[in-house]
């Protein structure tokens, strides 16, 4: 009996101990477990690159910022006690978000709890606060005998504002995004290194500092093509004709014809609100019936491929034409009747293409679109920058091929092509036939050093014999000189282009809403400059492409015109006769001096003042100040067009010129107050 019950007792300890073994080692998966939660290696994000301007402007940088936290533990108690009271009460001024009495408090608990880590605020500060703070009580002792923690946050700052904003783009946390900041994510991007973190109470993750880090490598710098000051103008035009038009959405690209470089991208959505804002990118991604603009290809197909003459004539009729039960319009009420081809495309019949296109390529309409194959205008351009869409092409084998197709593809129905293929068709022309990639990005660099150069693409080194070149050169031209975009004719310098109306496609249904556009290049006979302007549905009394998008490239041309001295034709040289003094009138006094010691006349001056005007004192000239108040209308009288502009358009004046030479008169009093958006006319002689 008693062995049986120490045999019973033998077996109970060891079933007790086996337990109690069982729990140790359950409590020690436990502690481990706890453990890999605790602590875990996580990425150190790198420092994003920049992203430049063709000058190197700032368009997008990483701005460091920082959140504050503390380890109060390591404090010394000396410096806790007796800068504890300051402390809370800056941090109460600062955040303004509890009194001073809560920070002590909290301040105090974290440390006897021996907390190793709590968050002061989740506000952002700074660098600028950052090194205020660095001089608080405690904050001043540092990281180890203060406490402190600055934990550095970049933050995606655009020097710029919204300018060219959606060109520029924008990376998610998803690591979804657009523009340039999407297109070059991986370079922009760096990579990331790796540090140890202990994750506290409430689900922050606490740097350790172990030295077992792996640092980050920083981002890579991009440089754009975009002009900042060309990007400025752009879209300021493209804002006010929105505006004044009530549209729905617009674009405009400007472009270097021999480079193929963006020197600017607006693209702007009306946001509801009655105003605008860059939602997406038209210009890129956005796919439109070209309209008019097309007459350009249908011309180019027509000249290349049958033995027709401009001067040759067709009968457009009384406006109005039948195609298989479908009508085909002109815009001109009564129609242009019997004109000729050249005729034609100055005034943008819709008839007279699409005649002379069932005419001729009505039996093999596939030699016709073949044409959009050459010009590039069937696939995507293969852009620097994400977004682009495949272009809905017919073709003769398709399904939706009927016979009204080909007639309607002629003056650009039928089918989408982005803003972008247009431009760089246009640009082709300009460029002697060749036809050259549109260009977002010359380089990717690191400091000075360049990493990657990207140079011009030939997409087609001729769109087009040399003979067919001239004659769509003269009718661009002839577009503007007394075509449909005569109101873009001046005297200065010649724009060469085409206007485009296209009719809005909607679910398959075509509505009384209009895509109007323009696009050309300038000067005509040297080009530099290639831009396209396309307005979707504006409303009111405007509805085509001359009196909607024609003014923006105008206005965009002028201003490129005014500050580019290169594209003015350069004055003939003229003789000074001896004994007489030359006519020195006003501007910056340096260079009224320098073209005074130039023509040796003698001058003198008062001061050292910028703006001057000269006044004669027998035969020396005397600089005698010219005022320039902020808020004020400047007097621009007797200066350069070039001097008279700068100074106005800084003072906040739209500026509105005509003739040549220096300013004689101006619209507005000087001294008098300049009121937002007011305008100013100039009166060169």
């Amino acid at each position: 009996m008693r062995i049986a019950f120490l045999g019973v007792l033998v077996f109970a300890v060891c079933v007790a101990a086996k337990i109690g073994h069982i729990q140790i080692a359950e409590g020690e998966k436990w502690k481990k477990e706890s453990e890999q939660v605790m602590f875990r290696n996580l990425p150190v994000p790198a420092t994003r690159g920049n992203i430049y301007s063709d000058n190197g402007s700032l368009l997008a940088t990483s701005l460091p910022f920082y959140r504050v936290a503390m380890d109060p533990t390591l404090a010394r108690n000396e410096i806790f006690s007796k800068g504890l009271d300051s402390l809370a009460l800056m941090l109460s001024r600062f955040y303004k978000d509890k009194p001073a009495k809560e920070y002590k408090e909290m301040l105090k608990d974290a440390r006897a709890a021996n907390k190793q880590y709590i968050t002061l605020n989740r506000k952002q500060i700074n660098y600028q606060t950052k090194k205020e703070m660095t001089t608080w009580p405690v904050f001043r002792e540092g990281r180890y005998k203060g406490g402190v923690i600055f934990e550095k946050i970049d933050v995606r700052y655009h020097p710029f504002a919204n300018l060219a904003r959606r060109t520029i783009g924008f990376v998610n946390e998803d690591e979804k995004g657009a523009g340039l900041e999407y297109s070059y994510d991986e370079s922009l991007g760096g990579k990331n290194g790796e540090a140890l973190f202990q994750k506290i109470a409430g689900g922050t993750w606490k740097p350790v500092y172990d030295g077992k880090e792996i640092k980050s490598v920083d981002g890579l710098d991009i440089q754009t093509a975009i002009d900042i000051n060309l990007q400025d103008v752009a879209e300021t035009s493209l804002y006010e004709a929105m505006r004044n038009h009530d549209a729905d959405e617009g674009t405009v690209v400007v472009m270097e014809v021999k480079t193929g470089h963006i020197k600017a991208i607006s693209n702007l959505s009306a946001d509801g609100n009655g105003d605008y804002t860059e939602k997406l990118n038209h210009a890129v991604g956005g796919l439109f019936e070209p309209g008019s603009t097309f007459k350009l290809v249908t011309t180019m197909a027509l000249l290349e491929e049958t033995n027709i003459s401009l001067n040759d004539t067709i009968n457009t009729g009384k406006g109005e034409y039948t195609f298989y039960n479908k009508k085909v319009r002109d815009h001109e009420e009564g129609g242009y009747g019997k004109i000729s081809i050249r005729d034609a495309f100055l005034v943008s019949s819709n008839i007279a293409m699409a005649k002379l296109v069932d005419k001729h390529f009505g039996t093999r309409p596939e030699k016709f679109v073949n044409y959009l194959d050459v010009l590039k205008l069937s696939k995507p351009l293969g852009l620097q920058i994400n977004g682009e869409l495949y272009p809905k092409i017919t073709r003769p084998k398709d399904k939706g091929w009927s016979g009204i197709t080909l007639p309607w593809m002629a003056y650009g129905y039928g089918f989408e092509i982005s803003p972008l293929h247009t431009l760089t068709l246009y640009n082709a022309v300009a460029n002697e036939g060749k036809m050259i990639k549109p260009v977002f990005v010359t380089a990717i660099t690191q400091g000075d050093k360049v990493i990657k150069e990207f140079e011009t693409e030939t997409l087609n080194s001729k769109i087009c014999s040399t003979k067919t070149l001239n004659q769509l050169k003269l009718l661009l031209e002839g577009v503007v000189e007394r075509g449909t975009a005569k109101n873009l004719k001046n005297t200065y310098y010649q724009i060469a282009g085409k206007t485009g109306t296209a009719v809005i496609l909607n679910n398959g249904r075509y509505e009384k809403k209009y895509i109007t556009s323009f696009v050309g290049y300038f000067p005509a006979h040297a080009p530099k400059y290639s831009a396209i302007v396309l307005i979707k549905n504006p409303k009111g009394i405007y509805q085509y492409g001359n009196s909607v998008a024609g003014p923006v490239f105008k206005d965009i041309a002028d201003n490129i015109y005014s500050r580019d001295l290169n594209l003015h034709t350069p004055m003939e040289e003229k003789k000074i006769v001896p004994a007489t003094l030359p006519t020195l009138r006003a501007g910056r006094q340096e260079e009224l001096a320098m073209l005074s010691n130039e023509l040796g006349v003698s001058h003198h001056h008062e001061s050292d003042d910028e703006w001057v005007r000269a006044v004669k004192n027998d035969n020396s000239v005397n600089w005698k100040k010219i005022s320039i108040v902020q808020g004020l209308v400047p007097d621009v009288t007797g200066m350069t067009f070039r001097d008279a502009i700068y100074l106005l358009e800084k003072s906040g004046l739209r500026v509105y010129f005509d003739g040549k030479g220096r300013v004689a008169t101006q619209s507005l009093r000087p001294g008098t107050r300049i009121l937002n958006g007011s305008k100013i006319h100039l009166k060169l002689s």
